[in-house]
């Protein structure tokens, strides 16, 4: 297996613009809110412009919940405002109505987890029974530490996390990204980006749990008519 599948807390874009991004969006720090837009623009606005954004909802896991094939997903075009506005009416009208929540196949977690098993097969590595079902364990099949690092990326979104923000790098269907993951006061969301080097217009996801479209529809009302004028 290759360590270089995935690389937590490494620097990455917002370190060319703050000392120490990964104190800059505490609620205790000067100029927090300038840091907050100044980051929306760098990592959201700007490829939302080129066209080069997804916005992807997830759901499923509950109640303590992380079986891979139970985490749904629904993705979403992301150009404006109005695109999250309608993802939020389509999750709105599917609660109201007691339907099942948008999603979408192939499953992103279960599938690409069936795919490293088999290749690990294929390949005659031993694969126990117990691995499927024990996500630290997967780092021993190649390309499991990637799936491992997103793993706990939609843990992390889904149940919270203490450190307001974090940067990871991993291998993803997209290629290599950044992930910037930030726990907010105002929203909960991850931003997988092209890492430094890599050309801008490339895609990218902004990723978040169901439960944080409406704060992440009320930021970015807040905020991108302001970063629009820049």
């Amino acid at each position: 297996m290759s360590y270089t599948e995935a690389k937590e807390h490494t620097q990455g874009r917002l370190n060319t613009l703050f000392a120490d991004p990964y104190h800059a969006f505490e609620n205790n720090t000067d100029e927090r809110q300038l840091h907050v837009r100044v980051m929306l623009y760098m990592l959201l606005a700007r490829p939302m412009s080129r066209g080069d954004m997804t916005l992807r909802v997830i759901h499923g896991w509950e109640n303590g919940s992380c079986e891979p094939g139970d985490l749904q997903h629904a993705d979403y075009v992301l150009n404006t405002l109005d695109d999250v506005k309608r993802a939020v009416k389509d999750f709105d009208q599917a609660t109201k109505q007691n339907a099942p929540l948008p999603s979408e196949d192939p499953a992103i977690l279960a599938m690409p987890l069936a795919n490293v098993i088999a290749d690990a097969k294929a390949e005659g590595q031993e694969v126990t029974d117990d691995i499927p079902k024990t996500p630290a364990r997967w780092s021993a099949l190649e390309g499991g530490l990637a799936l491992y690092t997103l793993f706990k990326m939609y843990h992390r979104l889904v149940y919270g996390e203490d450190d307001v923000y974090r940067c990871s790098q991993c291998q993803t269907a997209l290629g290599p990204r950044e992930i910037h993951e930030f726990h907010l006061e105002e929203s909960e969301f991850a931003l997988l980006v092209p890492l430094v080097g890599q050309p801008k217009e490339a895609p990218s996801l902004l990723v978040l749990h169901e439960s944080q479209l409406k704060p992440i529809e009320k930021l970015l009302e807040e905020s991108l008519s302001l970063l629009n004028d820049f």
